[in-house]
């Protein structure tokens, strides 16, 4: 029989018992040490490089920041972040 041992990704403990499913269908972990909940395997909550590329594209071939909030459901807030991060202005705040 092979034991697989989980570490908390907050406190390293080992103390992580299984609590659950997330809505997404995977398995929740409880630490008994620090009294988190986590994921085996998340999944990163933020959008890949070719995404925003191609947000961007759409914005430099003259789209409205709401005409790209409904056609890519993303934030127009996002948006503008991503476009002030790429052009510079980022670092002059």
């Amino acid at each position: 029989m092979v034991t697989i041992t989980l570490w908390c990704p907050y406190c390293e403990s080992g103390k992580l018992v299984r609590n659950g499913h997330a809505p997404n269908g995977k398995q929740r972990y409880f630490c008994q040490e620090c009294k988190r909940y986590s994921r085996e395997n998340p999944s990163p909550r933020e959008y890949s490089e070719e995404r925003k590329e191609e947000i961007l594209r759409a914005y430099q071939e003259r789209s409205s920041l709401r005409g790209i909030e409904r056609t890519f459901g993303v934030s127009r807030y996002s948006v503008a972040k991503w476009l002030k991060k790429s052009s510079g202005l980022a670092s002059l705040e």
